[in-house]
């Protein structure tokens, strides 16, 4: 189930127009994408595909795919990015994203002290020009496949 003024649900409601960045991995349960308006190429949003707004309202098959999710994207991070530790996150508290996410943030080594912990946040509110590409976030999509094992569906 779904909700229409949800912006995660619009986006599963169109999934199959999806741009890889929008679509890096899906299950039955969970879809991953690259985070919007991001200065640090691959931020990742992990959600369940169902509209739901509280970890507690979660079903036991999506918390066990969302815990295995964190694991397999994090080690592809670190494939990819060579990051030293990924941040796992959870708020679904701004307007328009209520729905449950988790970010997934790889932590490289040249971070800058204020952006490490939870100063992280302040590379979603850089510059427009700092944002990573929409053809960067395909490129690193399409990188973080290959390490996931292939195409989205297939996951």
């Amino acid at each position: 189930m779904t909700t229409p003024d949800c912006y995660a649900c619009g986006k599963e409601a169109e999934l199959n127009e999806l741009p890889p960045r929008e679509r890096v991995a899906q299950d039955r349960h969970c879809r991953v994408a690259h985070a919007l308006n991001s200065a640090l190429p691959g931020w990742l949003v992990l959600l369940p595909r169902r509209h739901v707004v509280a970890v507690h309202d979660l079903t036991d098959a999506e918390a066990s795919a969302l815990g295995a999710w964190q694991v397999r994207l994090s080690r592809a991070l670190r494939s990819v990015t060579g990051c030293t530790k990924t941040y796992v996150v959870q708020f679904a508290e701004a307007e328009g994203f209520a729905h449950v996410h988790f970010h997934i943030v790889p932590r490289t080594a040249d971070l800058l002290p204020e952006h490490r912990g939870p100063g992280v946040f302040g590379l979603l509110r850089r510059p427009e020009q700092e944002w990573v590409t929409a053809e960067q976030a395909d490129r690193m999509a399409h990188a973080l496949r290959s390490r996931l094992g292939g195409h989205p569906d297939a996951l």
